[in-house]
């Protein structure tokens, strides 16, 4: 799918290789016949807005919406297993997904991180990456309303996976959760959370390195409680063959 691989690249850490080749993002994305023209439209008018803005302020904007506090991870487990053990075995069961997939990530990449999911979706066969979309549904709608209650116009991205999933779920449907949610990224809450992650960094990187994290792929240690999804086992990570 065209929109899909589009759409990974757009909740990427801006680069300078999206502002060089916008014009042949958009010119590509004539050809999704996959989506609605609407839906089309409003990635169009969303890669506009973005690369208007100078590179550096897109990259400052990207890191005060996604990687301050833990609500509005990209980190797809972050929404279902918090800091459980059962994110572990979610892990592996998806690296050895994309594994099968052909793909192999660095050191430096989790697994989790959305836009590397959807650019795994991407290689499957069409009904196939509509079931994985559909499977993390209730994650996008979640960041959606999140993203929308925020003033973020990255809530458009999500809109358009929610299309392609052919869900029925409304994102909308989850405004009143939202309200009520803990704020995470506060002064105070972010303080507490590089206090923790630093007495955890220095036992960590002594025991197994695995401080060598892409900054843009980094989890926060729980300060703030965070609403998490009750999804149970059902999440399954993409279609299985």
């Amino acid at each position: 799918m065209i929109s899909l691989k589009v759409i990974s690249l757009l909740l990427d850490y801006p680069s300078e290789d999206l502002w060089e080749h916008r014009n042949e993002i958009i010119d590509a994305l004539q050809e999704a016949d996959e989506l609605p023209v609407t839906q089309v439209a409003k990635l169009m008018a969303f890669i506009r807005e973005l690369t208007q803005q100078d590179l550096l302020d897109a990259q400052a904007n990207y890191s005060e919406i996604f990687d301050r506090g833990r609500a509005r991870s990209l980190l797809l487990f972050e929404h279902v297993h918090g800091e459980s053990r059962d994110r572990g075995q979610a892990m592996v069961d998806l690296l050895n997904q994309y594994q099968q997939a052909g793909i192999t990530l660095s050191s430096r990449e989790l697994p989790d991180y959305l836009p590397t999911y959807l650019e795994y979706l991407t290689l499957l066969p069409t009904d196939e990456s509509i079931e994985g979309l559909n499977n993390i549904a209730p994650i996008l709608a979640l960041l959606s309303e999140r993203l929308k209650q925020r003033g973020s116009d990255y809530h458009a991205l999500f809109d358009v996976l929610l299309c392609l999933s052919q869900s029925e779920l409304d994102a909308s449907q989850l405004a009143a959760q939202v309200e009520k949610e803990p704020v995470d990224d506060t002064p105070a809450a972010l303080d507490a959370v590089w206090e923790e992650e630093q007495v955890t960094f220095l036992g960590e990187s002594a025991q197994c390195g695995s401080n060598n994290i892409s900054q843009h792929q980094r989890r926060f240690a729980q300060e703030t409680p965070v609403q998490y999804l009750n999804v149970g086992n059902s999440l399954d990570m993409g279609a299985q063959k």
